[in-house]
């Protein structure tokens, strides 16, 4: 077999990345997103940005992502191959290694055979290369034409400016999380890390502070956290999170319907979310609340 170059991209060389030629059944491609504007506006840097190479040909190509701030890539976003060796050697390549591997998936994907396939592909090289699952997730989009759910009304929902207080909200929400992020960090450092990772997340995202919320009951007692936020994609749902002691009564629903009202009334039209599919509780709200899964995620990590 002949040798095999693995490398970066150079500056001016975006072009080159859009030279495999694979069927867009999977990843972000599928949902309109073009690597070439991508690249024009900066979103993907030359050194986050990597491709292998047979006799000048392009076998595998991957680009992982960072916000404009991050000295480190936070997600792989793309991943494409018709050379699996190559590809396993494309991912070990950079390092990168606190990354992600979020796979966007089509929400039918489980019905069509072909895309099954590719998802298969992708996550078989993904392990080769040292990679593991962590969690399938649910993705979605919600807008106006959606409609504005109605405020339930039971809580009351207050900004928190003290840091130390809302800490201590996000270390009562993450007992007994069903989040598979938050369970992995409980497992390596306890509820601390957990409620150390959220906060860090959150003060990551590119919106006001003040619009974090804890809710209350008309009694004063602590019910949960619900943060509107926008990444630099647009607004998101940050974080719903309900205190113990006041699981099982719906205030999931309650935490994201106050969310999205929150963003409605600082302008935005469109809110994207996400949660585990194993999250049944979470996943209903969602539903109920009219917010459609316009796809899903399987997401993979390196090992600690």
């Amino acid at each position: 077999m002949t040798d095999l170059v693995i490398r970066p991209l150079h500056a001016g060389e975006g072009s080159l990345f859009d030279t495999l030629d694979v069927p867009q059944l999977v990843g972000f491609g599928v949902f309109g997103r073009k690597f070439a504007e991508m690249w024009a506006k900066g979103e993907y840097r030359p050194e986050w940005t990597w491709v292998a190479l047979r006799d000048g040909e392009l076998v595998a190509r991957a680009a992982w992502w960072g916000g404009p701030e991050d000295t480190e890539p936070a997600a792989l976003d793309w991943f494409d191959f018709t050379d699996r060796e190559a590809a396993v050697e494309l991912l070990r390549a950079p390092g990168f290694h606190k990354a992600e591997y979020e796979l966007a998936l089509p929400a039918d994907w489980r019905e069509r055979p072909e895309v099954v396939a590719a998802r298969q592909d992708r996550v078989d090289a993904a392990i080769a290369a040292g990679m593991r699952p962590l969690v399938d997730r649910f993705r979605y989009t919600w807008t106006l034409e959606d409609g504005l759910p109605e405020r339930p009304g039971r809580l009351e929902y207050r900004p928190e400016p003290d840091d130390e207080v809302v800490h201590a909200a996000f270390l009562r929400i993450q007992e007994g999380t069903l989040d598979a992020h938050a369970r992995r960090a409980i497992a390596q450092g306890g509820l601390k890390q957990a409620a150390d990772e959220e906060m860090e997340f959150m003060n990551w995202l590119p919106s006001p502070r003040e619009w974090w919320r804890l809710a209350y009951t008309p009694e004063g007692d602590l019910v949960g956290v619900t943060v509107p936020g926008r990444n630099y994609g647009g607004a998101v749902v940050g974080i719903i999170g309900v205190v113990p002691e006041h699981r099982g009564h719906g205030y999931g629903y309650d935490l994201l319907v106050e969310c999205t009202h929150l963003l409605v009334e600082a302008g935005e039209t469109r809110v994207m979310a996400a949660t585990d599919v194993g999250n049944k509780a979470m996943a209903a709200a969602f539903e109920r609340a009219g917010y459609p899964v316009t796809q899903e995620r399987a997401v993979l990590e390196w090992p600690a």
